[in-house]
């Protein structure tokens, strides 16, 4: 018997491949990464914890290069490091308003030396707020430069 063919109650005795797959330790693994993601994604974010407020604008176009606005401690103006006069400043100022695209104007960075008076800073504030460009933000440096 031994030599012959397996009979079907011989062949029953053997263990047969499994066709079947098992999920489980799969299973396992994908729950234990999860757990993993979950308790390290709080951990990824950095800064400062704010509550920004909800908005339905559009992401800012970075296409467009800002005018940048500067004022030396000596009270000389420049716009895009080219000097201005005062007296020129404001028709300047209208001519960039004026051909803008959107509403507001272009963004605007005003840098100003760190010397100069406050009202001087206010005061050109001013006569861009007045040439109807109010996308301005002030630029400055970071706190580790002495």
């Amino acid at each position: 018997m031994a030599m012959g063919p397996l009979t079907g109650s011989e062949r029953r005795g053997r263990r047969a491949p499994m066709a079947e797959i098992n999920v489980t330790p799969m299973v396992d693994v994908m729950l234990v990464l999860l757990i993993i993601f979950m308790v390290t994604a709080p951990l990824l974010v950095a800064g400062v914890p704010i509550d920004l407020p909800d908005t339905k604008a559009g992401a800012l176009d970075q296409e467009v290069k800002p005018v940048q606005i500067s004022i030396e401690s000596s009270g000389a103006i420049f716009v895009d490091d080219r000097p201005v006069a005062a007296e020129a400043l404001s028709p300047l100022l209208a001519q960039i308003a004026g051909g803008a695209r959107d509403e507001g104007g272009p963004r605007i960075f005003l840098r100003a030396d760190r010397s100069l008076d406050y009202g001087r800073v206010m005061q050109l504030m001013g006569e861009i707020n007045a040439a109807g460009l109010r996308k301005v933000a002030l630029v400055s440096v970071s706190g580790d430069r002495k």
